[in-house]
């Protein structure tokens, strides 16, 4: 039996579901989850707040008490933040709890590099001004994000309300601006369940952080992503 633990944002209701239905059919893989305060992904004092280490390695030591085999933070703050801040992030989780930690951005920096890929498509939910510090973010990471669409908004409930149509949309629109490959970079929007298909039709791999979160906490539990089928090319990588 593997568990996972994952950190996750207080007002997210698209994470959990997504998560259980990716492992549907794997019994031996079970998701368990700590939730802290999440409402607002903004670049603002309070936005920029809520992702404190504090709060956040409380929650991880709940996990902890579920002996869980990896803690993964199963959100994109440091798509705006810096990849050094979920390193740094990992880190305190191990040291405070002794179990190994991974987050969903350094998944998709672990999952482009072992795919080869430099020119993403980024589709988010987020604000033209969060939109713009994760492009330079993961610019300076030699990620070419030029390819880009996000829907404005601010109030992390309502990622959830965006109809798959319009994430399957904006897909679409990255990928003929020649991306290579599709980042959905937000755990409270639909996107896992549209990676396959969209893969499908667009020719090329199509990752979303909901899945990406689960292929990096396999990985870093040491178990075999490989065995989630038909869900996406990321758990082939």
């Amino acid at each position: 039996m593997t568990r996972l633990g994952m950190l996750t944002p207080s007002s997210n209701t698209r994470l959990e579901p997504a998560t259980a239905a990716l492992l549907r059919g794997r019994p031996e893989v079970t998701a368990h989850f700590s939730r802290f305060r999440v409402t607002e992904i903004s670049l603002s004092a309070a936005g920029l707040g809520q992702f404190d280490e504090a709060p956040i390695l409380r929650a991880a030591e709940l996990l902890a008490d579920a002996r869980v085999d990896a803690i993964a933070w199963n959100g994109t703050s440091a798509a705006w933040l810096g990849f050094a801040r979920d390193e740094a992030l990992c880190a305190r989780i191990r040291e405070v709890t002794g179990i190994p930690a991974c987050t969903a951005v350094l998944g998709f920096r672990d999952a482009f590099a072992r795919a080869g890929l430099r020119r993403v498509g980024l589709v988010t939910p987020y604000t033209t001004d969060v939109q713009a510090r994760i492009r330079r973010n993961w610019g300076a990471a030699g990620l070419d994000c030029a390819a880009e669409r996000h829907a404005g908004l601010s109030d992390n409930f309502s990622f959830a309300t965006i109809p798959e149509a319009d994430v399957a949309r904006m897909a679409r629109e990255v990928a003929r601006e020649g991306a290579e490959a599709v980042a959905i970079v937000c755990t409270n929007m639909a996107g896992a369940a549209l990676a396959a298909p969209l893969e499908a039709e667009l020719g090329i791999p199509v990752y979303d952080s909901i899945a990406v979160t689960l292929w990096a906490a396999l990985r870093t539990a040491g178990a075999d992503p490989g065995r989630i089928t038909g869900q996406g090319s990321v758990f082939a990588l």
